[in-house]
């Protein structure tokens, strides 16, 4: 394998004639694929190349911002400085575009003329009057300019539809009628029952202790039976009281007939039941 002038041997190359090189010494990728020469059918326009750095949207913009850039006193503009800034950028505009460049041609022939009209002696005037400045027509056509900029700025930073919220749009049809669903009377017991649990589960409940004796109420039963044969076993309670109390009476009942001092009986199965004094009284 020969080398080549520089000293480093020629690359290989494969069946369709391209050098087998790694990827660090190829001039480009297309499409992923390593570019080793540059293609000879290429054509670039030599307007593709250039580059704005500023853009203008008028003559008027373009000289305040020749003004701006500088800080010069807007009410005290240096013609000769700006013209020659001035007329730079429109030679420049003409080569690429001469009918953009007409409407900056118009502006440089103004400010030519006034700055002519500056090298002549003023005008007489009366006495007590000033001489008219003959930059004042173009510092107020600068200044309302640079206000309508200013405010069109202003208004472009505020929301706008379509490119910062979007709107929505609703369609309501007043001839729908809307029809609600029937209640049916199981739900409507359902739901009432389920409110009384609940107040149940939310009641206040006042919890009082209450002493009861069981010999006393063995007493009262005792004077409820004396004079009786019978007695039905429901009317021993007093179901007006409570059922603490109906507990404890009860509990009397029994303790009287663990003791044989009254007797409890029935007709047959399912009867009523009767209760009795197991002895009589002298």
């Amino acid at each position: 394998m020969a080398a080549d002038e520089g000293g480093l041997p020629p690359a290989e190359l494969d069946e369709q004639g391209l050098p087998e090189v790694i990827d660090q010494v190829a001039l480009a990728r297309l499409y992923g694929e390593p570019l080793f020469a540059m293609p000879t059918d290429l054509y670039i326009p030599p307007d593709a190349l250039e580059v704005f750095l500023e853009t203008f949207e008028g003559p008027l913009d373009l000289l305040l911002y020749l003004i701006r850039k500088q800080n010069f006193n807007i009410l005290d503009i240096p013609l000769a400085d700006v013209t020659r800034q001035y007329l730079a950028y429109v030679d420049q505009i003409r080569k690429t575009n001469l009918e953009l460049a007409s409407d900056y041609l118009l502006m440089a022939a103004m400010l030519i003329e006034i700055k002519s009209r500056m090298l002549l002696p003023p005008k007489k005037v009366a006495e007590g009057e000033e001489a008219e400045d003959p930059r004042a027509e173009l510092v107020r056509r600068l200044i309302e300019y640079e206000q309508m900029k200013l405010a069109a700025a202003k208004l472009d930073q505020l929301p706008l539809l379509g490119r910062d919220f979007l709107r929505v749009e609703i369609h309501n049809d007043p001839s729908v009628h809307v029809r609600h669903p029937d209640v049916a009377l199981s739900d409507l017991r359902e739901a009432w029952m389920d409110i009384l649990q609940r107040a149940r589960l939310n009641k206040h409940h006042t919890i009082s202790r209450e002493e009861l004796s069981v010999r006393e109420f063995m007493s009262q039963v005792l004077r409820t039976l004396q004079g009786r044969r019978f007695v039905e076993f429901e009317e021993l309670f007093d179901t007006t009281r409570g059922p603490q109390v109906m507990v404890v009476t009860f509990i009397a009942m029994l303790e009287l007939a663990r003791e044989r001092l009254l007797e409890v009986t029935q007709a047959e199965a399912f009867a009523p039941i009767y209760v009795r004094l197991a002895y009589q009284p002298a």
